[in-house]
């Protein structure tokens, strides 16, 4: 059995690069986890802080379940905790006061188990210039592949 992706930050490839990731579970109320089992989530604009030695998730939009007896109760954009473990905690939190890196969830997905989990990615933000060189060089090995696509064979 597969994980099952709940929802994706495509953006976060396209904005920082990426370089190292890690799971994470997530602290969450019921209702939220069987909004989570529909899909309903989403983490484009989110991102991830450490606060007090703790890992916590910010503007990820998880909405209501609608057959919940408290939903009014439930803020969708709350902050979660994020469960890591203490050593990664603390790896984490060197790179990102060092070096500058952020913490961008990448996806939220639900493990073999059953286990909601976010996928945690220790990034730093590309510039401009950075972006349009990875959309030309992606551009460049599309066309050598269309190139070579019909003489290979």
């Amino acid at each position: 059995m597969a994980e099952k992706i709940v929802c994706q930050n495509r953006k976060a490839r396209h904005t920082y690069n990426i370089e190292e990731t890690f799971e994470a579970g997530i602290a969450l109320r019921g209702p939220e986890v069987k909004s989570l089992r529909e899909g309903r989530a989403n983490i484009n604009e989110a991102f991830a802080r450490i606060v007090n030695g703790e890992v916590y998730l910010y503007n990820a939009h998880i909405s209501p379940y609608p057959h919940a007896h408290d939903v009014a109760l439930l803020d969708p954009t709350r902050t979660r905790k994020l469960l890591l473990h203490r050593h990664e905690i603390r790896r984490l939190l060197g790179k990102v006061k060092e070096r500058g890196y952020t913490l961008v969830p990448l996806k939220i997905y639900f493990n073999p188990r059953g286990l909601a989990k976010v996928e945690l990615a220790l990034a730093k933000g590309k510039k401009l210039h950075d972006r349009r060189e990875t959309i030309r060089r992606r551009e460049e090995e599309r066309d050598l592949r269309r190139r070579y696509k019909g003489k290979i064979k």
